[in-house]
């Protein structure tokens, strides 16, 4: 949770990032991986497709805002970040995947 602080006199506003751990995102989920072309190339989690962080802003058109996003990066940080765009600039409910591909990697789930 981050708390943002407005201007003297007024109230202060109280963003919600959700996240959630790698197991449990669903199968056949919409999980944006925001890692750079090459970090994807050397494995990502099956079904995730890459929009790079540096490139996010170009390529929100390819997320669908109807389902669940889900985000993942290398660990968490870009994820978290990217998070906190689609919210803020587009007002949407992105979900941070914690821990990142490494961690599902760890976890033993699929990659390609």
């Amino acid at each position: 949770m981050e708390i943002v602080a407005d201007a003297p006199g007024t109230s202060a506003t109280i963003a919600h990032m959700q996240s959630i751990n790698v197991k449990e995102v669903p199968e056949n989920a919409q999980l944006i991986d925001v890692r750079e072309p090459e970090e994807y190339a050397e494995v990502h989690a099956v079904g995730a497709t890459n929009l790079p962080l540096s490139e996010l802003t170009t390529l929100t058109d390819k997320i669908d805002p109807d389902q669940e996003i889900y985000v993942i990066c290398r660990s968490g940080g870009r994820s978290s970040r990217a998070c906190e765009y689609l919210e803020q600039v587009h007002g949407w409910e992105p979900i941070n995947v914690e821990g990142g591909t490494m961690e599902w990697i760890a976890n033993g789930l699929p990659t390609e």
